[in-house]
């Protein structure tokens, strides 16, 4: 795998180092064994399929395990059960997790890659960016090109503004931001260590209007977006502002591109919230929650904390804690895979007494 278009090339890392980083066993049939695997050198990862000889793996399935005896990485990381389909004299590390140790390995050696940089590359407030004066920016900030950062707006160290980006009054961002390009941000409180992906937009107003004989009346949205420490939102993803009172995204929670999230909703702490999932008004997630892709969600419901909402799922009213939903409208999942299999029956059966109905009708002959 190459890195060197648009990631920096890592300092090589020795296996006695990566199972370090890992936590991972380094294995060996003796001593001597253990200090020859231990000094070795990777510069990289890859995949099975892929990787060469100085690039680390990880394999953490049967299917994958299958391919262990043709890789030619220098080093993978897999668990005790798939150890001995691998070939001799390939250097493994033993890890309960794989995937995890593989991830801790990864985000040391190529940290640039988690969160969007600097478009410009340069340290400070790059020319041509519009900064206003009233603006306040603590030392360390960057600021690129185009982007555009209103009056008083605050903005904490080490956070990254990239070009395109919009930061509206009064909007304030803490620490260790990223704030990725042609993003724009509005009546919106973020917390340290946010990251918010090139496109979104975060404080838009709620969609509210009082219908009329006459017409539509807009409701004013007077409320804010407060986003919380270490929230992760995704590229093109919307979050409009609260209307009296705040729309609030919990710690920790990652949301996926292209999530429309609604006015007064509140999602608890560290939920995962998956692409095209839409959330309308006043709705409340606990914390741990989960919603799978293309999930829709009615508004003023509550969504128990840790439950889990399966992908393309209607939900219609509250969902218990600790519980696995799906379907439309959503359900306990036993009780949706059951009506999913009676249908399947009730249709086979149905297509098994009629025939091929339908076929050969209105020939005239």
């Amino acid at each position: 795998m190459s890195h060197d278009v648009f990631f920096p090339l890592p300092a090589p890392l020795t296996l006695a180092e990566v199972a370090s980083l890992s936590g991972a066993r380094l294995a060996a049939a003796d001593d001597t064994q253990l200090a020859e695997y231990g000094s070795r050198r990777i510069t990289g990862v890859g995949t099975l399929e892929t990787a060469g000889p100085d690039e680390l793996v990880f394999c953490d399935t049967i299917q994958f395990a299958e391919k262990l005896g043709t890789v030619r990485a220098g080093a993978v990381i897999t668990s005790d059960r798939f150890s001995a389909k691998a070939p001799p004299g390939l250097p493994l590390l033993i890890a309960a997790r794989p995937a995890a140790a593989f991830l801790a390995v990864t985000r040391t050696m190529f940290p640039a890659a988690l969160k969007p940089l600097s478009i410009f590359g340069q340290d400070g407030v790059a020319p041509g960016a519009q900064v206003h004066p009233k603006a306040r920016l603590e030392d360390g900030v960057t600021v690129d090109p185009g982007a555009v950062i209103g009056p008083g707006a605050e903005i904490g160290a080490g956070t990254v503004v990239c070009a395109g980006a919009v930061i509206g009054p009064n909007v304030r961002i803490g620490r260790n931001c990223a704030i990725g390009p042609g993003a724009s941000l509005i009546h919106a409180f973020v917390g340290n260590g946010v990251i918010i992906h090139g496109g979104a937009r975060i404080g838009s107003d709620g969609f509210g209007y009082q219908p009329s004989t006459r017409g539509h009346a807009k409701v004013p949205q007077l409320g804010r977006v407060v986003l919380q420490d270490e929230v992760e939102i995704g590229a093109n993803t919307t979050i409009d502002r609260g209307a009296l009172t705040d729309t609030v995204i919990g710690e920790g929670t990652k949301i996926d591109n292209l999530v429309q999230i609604a006015h007064n909703v509140v999602t608890g702490r560290h939920c995962i919230i998956v692409s095209q999932t839409g959330i309308s008004g006043s709705t409340t997630l606990g914390d741990f929650v989960m919603l799978g892709g293309q999930v829709g969600v009615v508004g003023h419901c509550t969504i128990g904390t840790g439950a889990q909402i399966a992908a393309s799922s209607n939900v219609k009213g509250d969902v218990p804690p600790g519980v696995r939903w799906g379907g439309s409208p959503a359900k306990p999942v036993r009780e949706w895979f059951r009506e999913v299999t009676t249908l399947k029956r009730l249709a086979a059966a149905s297509a098994k007494r009629g025939g091929n109905d339908g076929e050969g009708e209105g020939s005239g002959e």
